[in-house]
């Protein structure tokens, strides 16, 4: 059923291709289409090499019946982009720091809380919380407020590289001038992030389409849930922003990567548009 090619890499063949797709599917809400099927074959080879087994049909049956968590996060790992940066998407971030963290401010007074509660939802290796706390720790009205960053991944190894803090000079190409002399240090190349930025990040194991995961965090003011929906069908979607939307407070903001809508998802956000940036907020 597996055939093994000359330059003695696996292929697979379509019923394994639409058996592991489906575990996939069912894990992540991640649908991968029928083209991708080489790009399958290629990201998941090395873990094959590195399990020792002879074929994907080996590997599927490893996956129903003996992965753990981190078996699953590698899966997850290998068919998603990590690819991020600092400070991308800018406009979000100047529309969150300038605009909806006043209002945050002044709406959580109201009703008494002196805190701001954010998640990273599928932060990879942490640049987006740790830009969020870059800009949290820039504002002195925050001073004497509780700032609670929550980030969360399906994958142990990139949660593991977001804890470390240290960065190539692609993820920090778009850090302001400012930001790279007090929060960073270059070690030969090698950028290192202050300590009084990690500490502000707390990360977390979450897949976004399982509520019990997602249930662990409540009352969110903001989550930053950007290019991830990108990878999930229509169904997976709208459970991934059921879930979100359950988590945040009352009139609490959303936002989606700029390429993405909500459009045909859901009805439960309201579209605000602030200098031509769109920010979903909770009906």
């Amino acid at each position: 059923m597996i055939t093994q090619t000359t330059s003695s890499s696996v292929t697979i063949n379509d019923e394994v291709f639409k058996q592991l797709r489906d575990f996939i599917y069912e894990k992540t809400g991640i649908y991968v289409p029928d083209n991708k099927k080489y790009f399958l074959e290629n990201r998941l080879s090395r873990i094959l090499k590195e399990k020792n087994l002879r074929n994907f049909e080996d590997y599927l049956y490893f996956l129903k019946y003996s992965a753990n968590k981190h078996d699953i996060g590698r899966l997850f790992d290998a068919v998603t982009t990590n690819e991020t940066f600092f400070f991308r998407e800018p406009q979000q971030f100047e529309v969150f720091s300038n605009d909806l963290i006043p209002q945050i401010i002044k709406e959580n007074g109201q009703m008494g809380r002196k805190d701001i509660k954010i998640w990273s939802a599928a932060c990879s290796t942490g640049e987006e919380p740790y830009t969020i706390a870059m800009i949290l720790l820039e504002k002195p009205e925050l001073v004497s407020i509780r700032k609670e960053i929550y980030a969360s991944d399906i994958s142990e190894s990139v949660l593991m590289s977001a804890k470390r803090g240290m960065y190539g000079s692609y993820s920090v190409r778009n850090v302001p001038p400012q930001y790279m002399a007090k929060y960073f240090k270059d070690s030969g190349g090698i950028y290192v992030l202050s300590e009084t930025v990690k500490s502000m990040v707390k990360f977390m194991n979450i897949n976004l389409i399982e509520e019990k995961e997602v249930k662990q965090l409540k009352g969110m003011d903001v989550v930053f849930c950007r290019n991830v929906l990108i990878y999930f069908d229509d169904k997976a979607k709208k459970k991934a922003v059921s879930l979100i939307y359950d988590v945040l407070r009352p009139k609490g903001y959303l936002f989606v990567g700029t390429s993405e809508s909500l459009h045909n998802i859901t009805r439960a956000f309201r579209p605000v548009v602030i200098n031509k940036v769109v920010v979903y907020q909770k009906v």
